[in-house]
């Protein structure tokens, strides 16, 4: 279909048909099942306005879709086909690690092959669109959603934000097979709520909104992204929902964003208990004018859109250019000649947890994975003289993915236990504990009961192994339900019951390793303290049984860095790595008391940003600069010797940052410029170089120009954020 003729379509519309275009539904509104991901009442519709809708949401399937497409499309007027969304976060059948996981792969080749494979299967289940990338800047892991952002850096952000738009959009021709649309979200500043609440407020000076919460959007856009949904937050004491000066100005005009901006679930219809809409009428006038071409399930636009047009109260013209972006999506993907894209029954049987999907799956599971301690106990031996126990509640479990990961198929999931027995057939297993703390509740409300003489029974099954083993393998954890949308919490520690588990058999066999899963960071001091070893898995998916055995028994070699610091306490949060200089810093050096910091905890985290170990060493020269002086149109190869000093091959994730010494503002103590992974095999040595440019030396200044200042820059090149090996030049 040609652009004129989409205008043509649109002429003949009626203006509730065009309404209807700018209405989402959930599925199950349409048949039978579907996803439910917000409030269950939001929205109220009768038959004619259900069958005048642009889009659903939340039902995948060939088969089911195909039946909805074509019920759907012989009752519309003009025949118009749905759009089909879902959330097809981290893989649809083949489940990858969850994004924050993925951020610590520092792979965007990674995170592009996942999200290609994910865009594949969710293409052949009839799905459209799908609601990723999550590019919120993240810097409290006691938000809920940390889990689907990639972390607290900008830079690493935008880069695997890019890598995801490549992986489901192609090469942005979205009529070809296998290629859907994103959606990036959640614009914006979401991952900012105040005390990690979900759905608070969010309160950023424009300064630091528009250098780090703004640039991973930006790149996501530049590459091509069609689709931004609007966040649940406020800023600026506006949801951005109605937020005029957000959508309008920011994300239109100047990062020329000319998609498709659809709402969050029932977020239109919120802004009354926001206290700025005094009723949906007012709600919907006000996510018009801001912007909003989707109003996802709420009653604002469906009920009263048409009648501020006919009142006078909105211009028609607002509608004509939000429906016109709606029918131009729906034409890219090639939907009024083919409704059902590349929906098949046929190919959803070919690719479904296939097996280069789950080799994928594998791969880049155990590249996220990061060890944050080994006192020489790991790699383990597959000899049968060591006996090795695997105790608790993750052994056995299937549940492996995160709490946005629909649909939810456990039994595709390779548990612990059978990547385990895959490696060394005669293996020690008991549970220990439950998942859960007892009458604690996960984010539903659900309580975990269980007798006290079964608890007793698992916890002196699981002694009695640690008696006879060599070793321990704990698998311990968050569950996964402890995360995701409204999964915010005020403690960030393992459940008390599985920490007792570990202190106890700490006390009766200390060869420990313990294998963390969770969708955030948690505090880790004690379980430090009481494992030889600790291995930071998060929510590794459809193959995490296979890759955690792949790095215990040293088929592969940990590679993983944090993409968020891991603090102390939870009191320190948040925390993150490029904060600002103060007047008092708390450093060496500096007198005790009255400065910057706590009296009963350190200022730093735990592990740092960007920290990870693997089974060798791995040595840097010297930062050598091929100048000491740029001018703005020159540039800077900054490079080092990195050498293999252990004893097998491995790769290692090599830093660059950037500290710019003085500025007409406050500039952060180091900023993430680049990264680059080189392997090597052992007493290998090879040269890792990066280029420098004036770009990479820009800011936001006092008068708010976006700019770089001459003056002095010094260059850290290393292992993690807190990295001394550093060179300087001079900007003029």
């Amino acid at each position: 279909m040609k652009i004129a003729d989409i205008q043509k379509l649109m002429n003949e519309m009626s203006l509730e048909e065009k309404v209807g275009q700018m209405v989402q539904i959930p599925a199950n509104m349409l048949t039978d099942g579907g996803l439910i991901t917000g409030p269950t009442d939001s929205i109220e519709m009768n038959e004619e306005t259900v069958s005048l809708v642009g889009s659903i949401l939340g039902k995948t399937g060939a088969a089911d879709l195909r039946k909805i497409q074509n019920d759907f499309m012989e009752k519309h007027p003009h025949h118009i086909p749905l759009l089909l969304m879902h959330d097809v976060i981290n893989g649809l059948e083949t489940i990858f690690p969850i994004p924050l996981a993925q951020g610590c792969t520092f792979s965007p080749e990674l995170v592009e092959a996942a999200s290609r494979a994910s865009a594949k299967e969710a293409a052949a289940a009839g799905v459209h669109v799908t609601f990723s990338p999550m590019l919120d800047l993240v810097r409290d892991a006691r938000w809920g959603r940390v889990m689907e952002s990639t972390g607290e850096d900008p830079w690493l952000n935008g880069e695997l934000g890019r890598a995801m738009v490549r992986g489901y959009q192609g090469d942005n021709d979205l009529l070809k097979e296998g290629n859907i649309a994103g959606c990036v979200k959640h614009f914006a500043g979401y991952g900012a709520p105040e005390g990690g609440r979900d759905y608070d407020n969010v309160e950023l000076s424009e300064r630091t909104f528009r250098e780090d919460y703004l640039p991973a959007y930006q790149a996501a856009v530049e590459e091509g992204c069609v689709m931004v949904m609007t966040s649940f937050n406020s800023l600026n004491r506006i949801p951005s929902s109605g937020n005029q000066w957000l959508m309008r100005k920011i994300l239109r005009e100047e990062m020329g964003f000319d998609g498709v901006l659809i709402s969050d679930y029932s977020a239109v219809d919120e802004m009354i208990n926001h206290g700025i809409a005094e009723d949906s009428r007012a709600a919907a006038k006000l996510a018009i004018l801001a912007g909003v071409d989707i109003d996802m399930v709420s009653n604002a636009y469906v009920k009263y859109l048409a009648e501020l047009v006919r009142q006078g109260e909105v211009e028609e013209r607002l509608i004509d250019e939000a429906v016109f972006r709606i029918l131009k999506l729906k034409n890219d993907l090639g939907l009024f000649e083919n409704p059902y894209k590349d929906g098949s029954v046929e190919k959803e049987a070919a690719l479904f947890c296939c097996e280069e999907h789950r080799s994928l799956a594998r791969k880049f599971a155990a590249a996220s994975f990061v060890l944050i301690k080994n006192d020489e106990i790991l790699p383990l031996q597959k000899e049968a003289t060591e006996t090795i126990a695997f105790i608790g509640p993750f052994v056995d479990n299937k549940e492996l993915y995160g709490s946005w990961s629909f649909p939810q198929k456990p039994d595709n999931t390779v548990t612990i236990m059978a990547g385990a027995k895959q490696k060394k057939a005669e293996m020690l297993y008991a549970p220990g504990c439950y998942i859960q703390d007892r009458g604690k509740c996960n984010r539903y409300g659900q309580k975990q009961e269980y007798d006290d003489a079964e608890e007793a029974r698992i916890l002196a099954e699981a002694i009695d192994l640690a008696k006879k083993a060599d070793k321990l393998v704990l698998c311990l954890g968050e569950p996964r339900d402890y995360t995701g949308e409204g999964g915010s919490k005020a403690s960030i520690k393992l459940p008390e019951n599985q920490f007792q588990l570990l202190k106890t058999l700490q006390q009766i066999n200390p060869n420990i390793v313990t294998v963390l899963f969770s969708g955030r960071p948690l505090e880790v001091q004690e379980i430090t303290e009481l494992s030889k070893a600790v291995l930071m898995v998060w929510m590794p998916g459809t193959e995490g049984g296979n890759a955690v055995a792949d790095i215990l028994f040293g088929d592969a070699v940990p590679e993983g860095r944090l993409s968020m610091s891991l603090p102390r306490s939870v009191g320190q949060l948040p925390i993150y790595y490029n904060k600002f200089r103060t007047g008092r810093p708390n450093g060496p050096g500096n007198a005790v008391g009255f400065i910057n910091g706590y009296i009963d905890e350190y200022t730093t985290p735990l592990y740092p940003f960007g920290y990870g170990l693997t089974y060798t060493d791995f040595t840097y020269s010297e930062v050598t600069l091929s100048k000491k002086e740029m001018t703005k149109d020159d540039r800077i190869l900054a490079s080092v010797q990195v050498t293999n000093a252990g004893g097998c091959t491995a790769t290692e994730t090599v830093q660059l940052y950037m500290q710019d010494v003085k500025g007409s503002v406050i500039r952060p103590i180091r900023s993430l410029k680049g990264a680059k992974k080189i392997t090597l095999a052992p007493e290998e040595t090879g040269e890792v170089t990066f280029e420098i440019t004036e770009e990479m030396l820009r800011f936001y200044d006092i008068n708010m120009n976006f700019v770089s200042e001459p003056g002095l820059f010094n260059v850290f090149i290393g292992h993690d954020s807190d990295t001394q090996n550093m060179a300087e030049f001079l900007l003029v």
